[in-house]
């Protein structure tokens, strides 16, 4: 199928083709349709297979359709809610590269960031709001949104909002929009809670599910390394050495503390990298993914916050440092490589105390991850997970000390 192929006027077909698309993917095949008829929609798909075109071409396409000529800002009938900063502002660059040709103005609002100049666009008039759930309900609050003018509501990456604890945001905004005529939610998982909010929020929905919840893409070739976790630095500068060298990398690490330390031995090393979590204010996290998209630098090191949708052209590899706890998180933050078809790599390292998270992984993947054995620091096979025991008390139970006793108040 061409893009020519769908109910779209000349100017979004045009936007599209500057892009450089000429075939829709298989989501936006199926959702794209349904949205242009006015269906409300929930449609599961891998990170990397268009979601944002499938819910912003056909919505673009309602909105011209209405518009046409038109310069009149004075309602605002689209909101897209965007769990993460970045996503966000992700969204409303496609949605400006798909309008280009069109009279639809969007815009983007998000915390971190001053509220004025957004305080200011708003006021200027939008067709189309991209935001995340906090700045939008601040901005609400301030009398500065009304939210009784949307017609169509976009949830994008649901169960990411969710797990990020935006569900009570997420309600009260859908409750504070009672005029709503469509509703649209995206979603990489469908897990129980997202299926509960979709029955909050959805009338009658048409269920797109392109692959099963939680595959990883057959593009991407994954590597595991049985590594003791004191050696897990050495092993990733023998790898960014050996295997890597000056190509694309993101490298997840579980906490902020060890994004740091991480960037702290890669530079140390002579390596040119960046790091991206959620203690950075926004200028940072955008410079820092601004250098990696402009290959300014070749290696990132994030927090999940990255690990999802975060659009990175020709990202060569992902590299797990630390094996995630939850299984579908795995499959995210491969799904930053390999992306649109083409191929990629991931590494994972998994010291004595992450087998069984690599055990959950490969159930849910449904395939065994290839064990490396040319492996520099491998893991003793007979090696138990570390368990760390908390220190007791050198007073016996039940007995205090002298100072304690010579402080206590008698009441006689």
């Amino acid at each position: 199928m061409l893009f020519e192929d769908l109910p779209l006027s000349k100017p979004i077909l045009q936007g599209i083709a500057e892009i450089g698309h000429l075939n829709p993917t298989p989501i936006q095949e199926k959702v794209i349709p349904e949205v242009l008829r006015r269906n409300d929609v929930i449609a599961c798909a891998q990170t990397g297979t268009g979601k944002t075109g499938a819910f912003a071409i056909p919505i673009l396409q309602l909105l011209n359709k209405k518009i046409g000529d038109s310069i009149d800002y004075k309602t605002l009938p689209v909101l897209i809610i965007s769990p993460t900063r970045e996503l966000a502002v992700q969204i409303s660059e496609n949605i400006r590269a798909y309008a280009k040709y069109t009279n639809i103005k969007s815009g983007v609002v998000f915390g971190g960031a001053s509220m004025q100049p957004q305080i200011n666009l708003l006021k200027s008039g939008l067709h189309i709001l991209v935001a995340t759930p906090g700045r939008l309900l601040d901005l609400r609050k301030q009398g500065i949104i009304n939210l009784d003018e949307i017609k169509i509501l976009v949830l994008d990456e649901a169960d990411l909002m969710l797990d990020m604890g935006f569900i009570d945001e997420v309600q009260k905004i859908i409750r504070l929009s009672p005029n709503l005529e469509q509703r649209l939610m995206f979603s990489a998982t469908i897990p129980a809670k997202v299926q509960d909010l979709a029955k909050t929020l959805l009338q009658n929905p048409e269920k797109i599910e392109l692959t099963p919840n939680s595959s990883a893409a057959p593009a991407i070739n994954q590597h595991l390394y049985l590594v003791p976790r004191p050696d897990k630095t050495e092993l990733l500068l023998y790898i960014m050495r050996n295997i890597v060298k000056d190509q694309s990398v993101l490298i997840f690490r579980r906490t902020k503390f060890g994004v740091e330390k991480a960037l702290e031995s890669l530079t140390k090393n002579g390596f040119k990298a960046e790091a991206l979590h959620g203690d950075k204010n926004q200028s940072d996290r955008t410079t820092a993914l601004n250098k990696f998209k402009n290959k300014e630098v070749n290696i990132l090191v994030a927090t999940d916050l990255a690990a999802r949708g975060l659009d990175i052209d020709s990202l060569d590899y992902v590299i797990n440092f630390d094996i995630p706890s939850m299984s579908e998180v795995y499959v995210h933050r491969i799904g930053r490589t390999g992306r649109a078809g083409s191929s990629g790599k991931a590494i994972s390292f998994c010291s004595a105390d992450e087998k069984d998270y690599i055990k959950f992984i490969e159930t849910l993947i449904g395939k065994k991850i290839p064990v490396e054995e040319n492996n520099p620091y491998p893991l003793d096979k007979n090696a138990e997970p570390v368990v760390h025991k908390k220190k007791g008390s050198k007073h016996k139970k039940g007995r205090k000390g002298e100072g304690s006793k010579a402080k206590k108040k008698r009441w006689y």
